[in-house]
């Protein structure tokens, strides 16, 4: 096995866990129709190695509404069992996107009947349901926004303005399916959902407990926290301006338009890659 093979199924186990092959093969062979296909933009970005960056940013974006994080600290056990769920997470959006109709319709199920038995009170003293709506929707477009900007500034084949509409209309179809109220459709829509939900986001104790998880201490080996190191600052430098106090980021402004995009760029394109079969690369 050569270094591309080798580095490829390391990568993919971190991501996919154990079982990460088996769904693999039940997620891209198994015979039947399939609500996504190859040329459209939710396939492009979701395929892409700029999802390493955007999953990190969507998870700083989301912790800044309280009452998610609040549902997330209690609930998720991520410092407990990090990989678990990141195994749980990737799986999800690969079945939403590439499984047959049937398999994404059963994870979306299941994933409504966990969040039904997530309630509980936030430390603020206002309760909270994983199955809120409106909760829905913050948790969806901070994803679908992570995820989309994160492609605009590393992913290998760029979205015109119609495709970047299309792959916000086409994860509106999965959040729609969670319960997510009135997600938005098109890259404008996207854009005022979250300047309609600034008036209720801030920085808690649990959001920076959080940011510190993912930025300071990963539960990333050793040998690993190098290229993860660059991951994590290239998805801090397309955060909002106005998130990085609350979370209590750092920003540097010159470093972040230079440095971490040229590094960014680097371990995105090493990560797509050892993840790309010789025979399909095209780096």
């Amino acid at each position: 096995m050569g270094v591309r093979e080798v580095l490829g199924q390391v990568i993919f186990e971190r991501v996919a866990g154990d079982e990460g092959p088996a769904h693999r093969e039940r997620i891209h062979g198994s015979p039947g129709p399939r609500r996504f296909g190859p040329g459209d933009a939710i396939v492009t970005v979701h395929a892409d190695a700029s999802m390493f960056i955007g999953g990190i940013r969507a998870l700083l974006l989301q912790s800044l509404h309280p009452l998610a994080m609040a549902a997330v600290d209690e609930h998720s056990g991520y410092r407990g069992d990090p990989w678990g769920r990141l195994h749980r997470t990737s799986t999800f959006l690969a079945e939403t996107t590439f499984a047959t109709t049937e398999d994404a319709d059963r994870a979306i199920r299941i994933v409504r009947a966990v969040h039904g038995r997530i309630h509980g009170t936030a430390p603020d003293g206002r309760p909270y349901r994983a199955s809120d709506p409106h909760l829905l929707k913050w948790v969806h477009v901070a994803e679908v926004d992570s995820f989309l900007r994160a492609h605009d500034r590393y992913g290998s084949t760029k979205l015109s303005p119609a495709k970047r509409d299309e792959y916000v209309a086409q994860t509106a179809v999965v959040g729609r399916a969670l319960g997510a109220d009135r997600v938005p459709t098109t890259v404008a829509e996207l854009e005022q959902a979250l300047a309609d939900f600034r008036p209720e986001l801030a920085g808690t104790e649990a959001a920076r407990r959080t940011a510190r998880f993912i930025l300071v201490n990963p539960p990333v080996p050793l040998a690993l926290r190098a290229p993860y190191g660059v991951l994590a600052a290239s998805a801090i430098a397309m955060m909002p301006r106005w998130t990085r106090w609350p979370l209590r980021l750092p920003y540097l402004p010159v470093a972040e338009g230079t440095v971490v995009r040229a590094s960014g760029e680097v371990a995105t394109r090493a990560i797509r890659w050892a993840m790309t079969p010789p025979e399909r690369s095209t780096t």
